[in-house]
């Protein structure tokens, strides 16, 4: 992982001076709301429902054994005992005292970590693949590349006031595990007919009002232009994007209103007085980066016997090793996902004791690493196979062991009503709900793999749009209703849901699901996953169904 030098430490400490001096005057009066708003907001600092709510940046998912330790000691000693992690792989703390929060970023800067940058109109935290570095089908590891964009974009000042937020993702891999065709910018890893690599391009993705999945400006960009071509696209965007309306103000509706080939043609003409420049990656550049991003001292291990035995003989270790374990490009190895999705704690939510307990897990079994996957679960990303069962056991003693890791009831969900000002409805409940319909693991191993996203609000936090089956919250005259959505999906089939018609009551929500799954274990074909069946059948046949007693 990436450690700072003096320069990082010197920023990030002189940022949180800053912002005590400027959390001194507000709260004295010297400071008015509309003063200390961008001021707050340049910090990760919110103002929900009941409390303020910090968003603590976690650089592309990436953590420390040491780092988790300090987050639970913050949840313990300045919250309630608990965070919550973000499609973003960022981790919020809902419930600080305003006046603590610059001690809370003083110790985090112990550690290395930040919330520079989490709000407000410029470049957030850029995200990857959760399996980064470790996954089968890398082309190239994202993560020293990610550090390069995390370095350019963490307060450039020509960036600082866009016209609205600004997200990328990196995509190193041959799937597409980070969502980057609905982020404004998203990057993927190809080779070219040479076999040189680069990064294709997309530009203009983004869920919220308008859902668009974004569309490529360059098939194959040299890795040494990067930052260039970046600066390229920021500044096209920084010009001409709209400031008159938030609603239109992203970049999504930047392009679509230029067109692509508009938007592209753009840039081009942006990137001619700067390609080539400054910015130019060398080789001994990337080299530094990836200097931080080496293999952990691997042993050579062959498959082990124990643990195939142990498959054999245990159906609910073998369950959880199926859904829970992930192939690893070294032999003798898999990543373990530690699911937060047990029935009955919001999806996402981790304790204190949870956070000891995984960086006790990362230290014990791994090399110290963890990492945040954007489906809101903890992944160990170097876990030897012969020490499975035992990760597991103690898995189950910390809640980590659901094995539902890709199922219906490894919900994405964001924190909704319950605390996020801006929700139409709450997430949380009707999440709790669905869980328990399906708690039946048979049923639910039966029904495969299908994700599932909610939003309490049209903001897309919990990218309800891209989930194959999606829940939106509305507002109807005060009350609280639920639409569903069909057929979203990521990766590199990536689609926008339709909804598939009136919206629900929160009671009614559980209901439509069991419906749906009911008319796609009737018409799906063998081996056929669920948006397989959706994609080829339609929204009719579950329509017709979810709605028959409304004819």
């Amino acid at each position: 992982m990436y450690q700072y030098d003096e320069v990082d430490h010197r920023i990030v400490r002189e940022r949180v001076a800053q912002f005590r001096d400027q959390t001194r005057r507000y709260l004295a009066g010297e400071l008015s709301e509309d003063e200390f708003r961008p001021l707050r907001l340049m910090n990760g600092l919110y103002v929900q429902r009941h409390a303020p709510m910090l968003r603590v940046a976690i650089p592309y998912g990436h953590l420390r054994s040491g780092q988790l330790r300090k987050l639970a000691d913050i949840a313990r000693r300045y919250d309630k005992g608990y965070g919550h992690f973000t499609t973003r792989q960022n981790i919020q703390f809902n419930w600080p005292e305003l006046a603590r929060v610059p001690d809370i970023l003083e110790e985090l800067s112990t550690v290395e970590m930040h919330a520079i940058q989490t709000s407000g109109n410029c470049v957030r935290n850029t995200t990857t693949d959760a399996f980064a570095g470790v996954a089968g089908d890398e082309l190239l590891d994202p993560r020293p590349w990610c550090e390069i964009i995390r370095q350019w974009s963490t307060l450039h000042p020509e960036f600082a006031f866009l016209p609205r937020k600004f997200k990328i993702a990196v995509s190193g891999s041959v799937e597409d595990r980070a969502a980057t065709r609905v982020h404004d910018i998203g990057l993927h890893v190809v080779r070219s007919e040479a076999g040189e690599v680069g990064f294709r391009v997309m530009v203009g993705g983004g869920l919220g009002r308008t859902p668009i999945v974004g569309d490529v400006v360059k098939e194959f960009l040299p890795t040494p232009h990067l930052l260039t071509y970046l600066d390229a696209v920021l500044r096209v965007y920084n010009r001409f994007g709209r400031r008159d309306n938030k609603y239109k103000a992203r970049i999504k509706i930047l392009v679509k209103a230029m067109t692509v080939e508009g938007f592209a043609a753009k840039v081009e003409d942006e990137w001619l007085h700067i390609k080539g420049g400054p910015a130019t990656l060398r080789d001994e550049d990337v080299a530094h980066y990836a200097s931080f991003f080496t293999d952990p001292p691997y042993q050579a291990l062959s498959a082990s016997s124990e643990f195939a035995a142990l498959l054999a003989q245990d159906k609910a270790f073998s369950r959880w090793a199926e859904r829970n374990t992930r192939a690893h490009k070294r032999q003798g190895y898999r990543s373990v996902v530690l699911s937060l999705k047990r029935t009955g704690v919001p999806p996402g939510d981790i304790s204190a004791e949870q956070m000891d307990a995984a960086a006790e897990l990362a230290d014990r079994f791994g090399f110290g690493e963890l990492r945040v996957a954007h489906e809101q679960n903890l992944v160990l990303p170097d876990v030897p196979e012969r020490d499975l069962h035992a990760v597991w056991q103690l898995a189950r003693q910390h809640g980590f062991a659901t094995p539902n890791i890709g199922l219906l009831t490894d919900i994405i969900c964001c924190p909704g009503g319950d605390f996020c000002s801006l929700a139409n409805a709450r997430s949380i409940p009707v999440a709790e709900a669905i869980q328990r319909t399906f708690e039946d693991m048979d049923y639910l191993y039966d029904l495969g793999d299908i994700d599932c996203n909610f939003s309490g609000c049209m903001n897309a936090c919990g990218h309800h749009h891209i989930g194959n089956i999606g829940i939106l919250g509305v507002d109807k005259n005060g009350e609280e209703w639920y639409q569903i959505t069909l057929g979203g999906s990521q990766g590199s089939a990536t689609s926008i849901g339709k909804v598939i018609g009136p919206s629900f009551a929160q009671v009614d929500v559980p209901k439509a699901f069991t419906t749906i799954m009911g008319v796609y274990l009737e018409q799906r074909g063998a081996g056929e996953r669920f948006i397989e069946t959706v994609r080829r059948i339609g929204l009719d046949p579950f329509k017709e169904r979810v709605y028959a007693k409304h004819h």
